[in-house]
């Protein structure tokens, strides 16, 4: 097979996008993600495609076992987007999801930091044209605000390869070993796609004010290419376990707060790309497999909870947790397939976030780093509590509100009973992806009797914790303030004081221009006269004239002026003193 990058065939599909309609466009969606998937399989591992680009050696295809673990998901996944979104008929939809997904495998099999910038920057204005779909006010202001975001992440990721290049020499991506400007910018730049706290507002303001497919698309890849950049180019960093370690209770804390549904999901996104985080950072094999294959998982069950979610929205219009309740009446398929989903994400045993979450939090432990594990622990914890029995219960079986929506479509259910069946394989038979692995590592297993027993203690506590605090807890008619409202707030104050400054300094200019203009206007109106009057009224001072004889002289030279008549006297004075100025300027 030829060694062309995958995300040729999915840009290349987009391109021809256009030329199909109806429902055989979204066949071809679903040939297109299938056929990328075997592609992908059918690779070789090796670096492909060397070409000259000013100088520099650019790798366009790395083939290894972290680019095709990686590979392997984001295929999937896109291939279920699509079968979940085969209703849809929105051509702007269909071809900017396959430029994102195409664009994030062009990041992970590129070798090079110019062509991996170069799918980064199509990955982000593909991913805005996801948002901006919702056609809402609120989606317009939230894709403004995530393009200006994205393009200050843009410019310090596009900053640090510059100076990097400029530094090394090279445009080789692979795990930096310096600590230095370029470096932290380039690593400043990956977290804003992480979302990572404080940068991390354009996730949960952004994502709920997509379409219910767009948002399904949207939750898979942006943070997940980050993370697989991460796991590249910055193993071992430890200021990562400590921005991870914030990001797992950030995340938990604002998904309490929470009221809109997917904006619930969005935060809980922030709260296990944290984990994945803190396994970049601890550095290990066991860690770094840890945070590759929870990576893997959380696509999966956090897309199937997407989609759930979607089809609630879908079905009722509704999308707060206080508007709805009872709907596992109507929607037992959506109700099953979003627990299972919710379920893995709690790392219920056997379920896939058992058996993957648990490798970074056990790398933790083999590190020795106790307040690491133990925040891993508190954010398990809390994730089960708000995971597995906020987020359903107050959906699907909380106060029934009376919506009797039925199921959705059969696309929509098929591409969720597809993610929760491999939730439920990959909890069973981790081995499937154990068996992939990117990193060599000690054998690891998740069935042992500490880690269930650890686990299901965890489970307990969170579960007495949730109905103790019930009544609170649904008490979620709020809106949550984040970082973002100091950008929204804080751009409109620094807005209005910079107008008002050069509005003032504006005025100011003005009037003092208008000052001047009309005072040469005026001067000039009789220029020759006062000219004149001015130099032969010096003269005359200096020669000691005063009094009466002084305003004879200013009078007659006046009348004379303007009749043209000027005494020789006063033009050869003239003259003298303009040849005397001319040779002292010489």
């Amino acid at each position: 097979m030829f060694n062309i990058p995958p995300a040729w065939l999915l840009i290349l599909g987009a391109l021809l996008l256009p030329l199909f309609t109806g429902r055989s466009r979204n066949c071809f969606l679903l040939f297109v993600t299938a056929l990328a998937f075997a592609w992908i399989v059918a690779l070789e591992p090796g670096s492909y495609l060397r070409v000259q680009f000013f100088g520099f050696d650019l790798t366009l295809l790395r083939v290894d076992k972290l680019s095709k673990f990686f590979g392997y998901i984001f295929t999937l996944y896109g291939f279920a987007g699509c079968l979940y979104a085969f209703y849809l008929r929105d051509m702007r939809q269909h071809l900017a999801a396959l430029l994102y997904i195409g664009s994030a495998l062009g990041v992970i099999f590129s070798g090079d930091l110019v062509s991996l910038y170069f799918y980064w920057e199509i990955m982000a204005v593909a991913s805005v044209i996801l948002v901006l779909a919702g056609g809402s006010e609120k989606s317009y202001a939230a894709g403004y605000r995530y393009v200006l975001v994205h393009i200050f992440g843009g410019l310090c990721l596009l900053l640090g390869i510059v100076l990097f290049i400029h530094n090394t020499g090279s445009v080789n991506f692979s795990a930096f070993s310096e600590y230095n400007l370029s470096t932290y910018l380039i690593l400043l730049g990956i977290l804003i796609n992480t979302a990572a706290v404080p940068l991390h507002a354009w996730l949960p303001d952004a994502y709920p004010e997509a379409t219910v497919t767009g948002s399904v698309v949207l939750s898979a890849f942006t943070t997940k290419t980050a993370v697989y950049t991460l796991i590249r180019g910055f193993p071992g960093w430890e200021i990562l376990v400590l921005v991870g370690c914030i990001m797992t209770i950030y995340g938990l804390v604002y998904a309490l707060m929470e009221n809109d549904i997917r904006r619930i999901l969005a935060y809980f996104i922030i709260n296990q790309v944290g984990f994945k985080v803190v396994g970049v950072g601890i550095g290990t094999a066991m860690a770094l497999n840890g945070a590759s294959v929870h990576a893997f998982a959380h696509i999966i069950y956090k897309g199937l909870m997407f989609m759930a979610a979607g089809s609630v929205i879908y079905m009722t219009g509704k999308k707060k947790c206080s508007d709805l309740g009872g709907l596992y009446k109507s929607m037992p398929w959506t109700t099953i397939f979003c627990c299972i989903g919710a379920l893995s994400m709690s790392a219920l045993p056997l379920t896939s976030g058992f058996t993957t979450k648990s490798m970074i939090v056990v790398g933790a432990e083999h590190e020795h780093m106790f307040w690491t594990w133990l925040v891993l622990q508190i954010a398990s914890a809390g994730a089960f509590l708000l995971a597995s029995l906020k987020f359903p219960y107050f959906i699907f079986f909380g106060e029934d509100k009376g919506f009797r929506p039925g199921e959705s479509n059969w696309t929509m259910l098929t591409a969720m009973g597809l993610l929760a069946f491999l939730c439920i394989l990959i909890g069973v038979y981790p081995d499937v992806l154990y068996g992939i692995l990117p990193f060599d590592a000690h054998a690891y297993h998740p069935y042992t009797a500490s880690h269930l027993s650890t686990k299901l203690q965890l489970i307990m506590f969170s579960a007495l914790a949730f109905f103790l605090l019930l009544p609170l807890l649904g008490k979620t008619r709020t809106i949550s303030l984040d970082t973002d409202w100091f950008y929204r707030k804080g751009f409109q104050v620094a807005y209005s004081g910079i107008s008002k400054f050069f509005t003032g300094l504006n005025n100011i200019s003005e009037k003092s221009m208008l000052g001047i203009v009309r005072w040469l206007a005026v001067f000039f109106k009789d220029a020759s006269t006062r000219l004149v009057m001015y130099v032969m009224i010096t003269l005359w001072l200096l020669s000691g004239e005063r009094g009466t004889k002084l305003e004879m002289r200013k009078r007659n030279l006046y009348l004379d002026m303007h009749k043209g008549t000027v005494p020789v006297g006063v033009g050869a004075t003239l003259a003298t003193i303009f040849i005397v100025l001319v040779f002292m300027l010489n």
